[in-house]
């Protein structure tokens, strides 16, 4: 067989059959369904089918194809890891070209063209920047502590609104906590430099801070991020969670309690690879389920030539081999990649936090936003009988895929009873 990492022989993928069965492969949904039964195989560890249908996608796929095609050469590559055992080298292979390609324009272009074609990131932006704004209004000295490693992108419309403030504009204190090898010190000062200068313009009292080195988030006190305490302090964490190993979550929780901070936002998507990890077939499922929704996004977002879209999807195929293929090998110091659903979330944070909900006008500002992006996207607000997962998600064709929300401390006692 093949080995699937290498170029299929062709891509007339649209229609085929199986060499074995003479069946028609030419359903909207082919590569989902041939995924799936791989899938199955493996997990069953039925060799002369997990052979057939490997063949068989090898010869479907492409990652320069339609829908279909890619998410049947990338989840082709991840089976054929987990089949063979390999997910780990492969892995480490896709970080160290990822790291060696990437640079800071590069990134920044990435991101700020995705911004430009899909809400996926900036939903997450505009709710936790509303959030923020209301816990921190009328406080004279704000410090942000930014963990999401988006190269601050989120931060100018929240300065310009500061900016706009009827009283006394505010003093701005934003440390950024670096949670991946890429951001290194060089591109860390290349975004100082740009967040300071639009602060300036703006007429915002600025000072940014880098926190880097961390082997775990958990490590993090009021020392180490050098909170004052005249300072009114948010804590914004965008896809930051889903990267902390399972087990340390709680701990994570309780750390951020600890910062005694008047709001935490936490944004992540909307998919649980966690409860499944146990589970080869259903966490594969569920990894298949979202990043249909993804790539079928990607493709209503993005030409089919974009360079953008190959290069985010080639980051969806690192994630989906972490996900499927190594078997929780912790590989580096922050490539968790099981996500958890809000609902999973919820029940977490509500240990240490109560919902802060959002107000009107902040779902305005989020609603306002969707309509500047093409069909399809929607905000599905909580009802007010169903509190498992308060804040707010973001749909794509009526499946939830962000979820964003807010959360202040709640008021215990931290003494030990005797």
């Amino acid at each position: 067989m093949q080995n699937p990492n290498q170029q299929p022989h062709h891509e007339n993928s649209s229609r085929s059959q199986s060499p074995e069965y003479g069946e028609p492969v030419s359903d909207g949904k082919w590569a989902p369904r041939l995924l799936r039964e791989c899938a199955t195989a493996i997990s069953n560890k039925d060799s002369t089918k997990i052979h057939h249908l490997l063949w068989m996608l090898n010869e479907l796929a492409s990652p320069y194809g339609d829908c279909n095609q890619k998410l049947a050469f990338y989840f082709l590559q991840a089976l054929f890891c987990k089949a063979t055992d390999t997910g780990l080298r492969c892995y480490k292979t896709l970080t160290s070209a990822a790291e060696k390609s990437k640079s800071f324009d590069s990134s920044r272009r990435l991101i700020l063209k995705f911004q430009e074609v899909s809400p996926w990131t900036t939903f997450g932006h505009v709710a936790s920047n509303g959030a923020i704004l209301e816990a921190l209004d009328g406080e004279n000295k704000l410090h942000i502590i930014d963990i999401s490693n988006t190269l601050c992108t989120q931060w100018p419309t929240l300065l310009e609104a500061l900016a706009m403030r009827n009283d006394e504009t505010p003093h701005l204190k934003l440390t950024v906590v670096v949670t991946e090898s890429i951001l290194v010190k060089s591109v860390m000062k290349e975004v100082a430099q740009r967040v300071e200068k639009f602060a300036r313009l703006m007429g915002v009292p600025f000072e940014f801070n880098v926190i880097s080195g961390l082997n775990h988030l958990k490590e993090l006190t009021k020392e180490s991020l050098n909170i004052q305490e005249e300072e009114a302090l948010a804590v914004n964490c965008i896809g930051a969670l889903r990267k902390v190993e399972v087990e340390e979550r709680g701990e994570v929780i309780r750390m951020l309690q600890s910062l005694n901070p008047k709001l935490v936002t936490i944004v992540e998507h909307e998919a649980d690879f966690s409860s499944t990890r146990n589970d080869f077939v259903k966490c594969f499922e569920e990894c298949l389920r979202f990043y249909t929704l993804y790539f079928e996004m990607l493709d209503e977002s993005f030409p089919t030539t974009s360079n953008e879209r190959l290069v985010i999807e080639r980051e969806c195929f690192k994630c989906i081999v972490k996900v499927l293929a190594c078997d929780n090998v912790i590989y580096d110091k922050v490539d968790g990649e099981r996500r958890e659903r809000g609902n999973q979330w919820s029940q977490r944070l509500r240990e240490c936090f109560s919902p802060f909900p959002l107000n009107d006008d902040d779902v305005d500002d989020v609603k306002a936003l969707l309509k500047r992006y093409k069909a399809g996207w929607s905000l599905v607000l909580p009802q007010p009988d169903h509190q498992e997962s308060p804040g707010i998600y973001l749909t794509w064709r009526e499946e939830p895929v962000v979820w964003a929300s807010a959360w202040k401390p709640q008021e215990k006692s931290l003494e030990v009873a005797i």
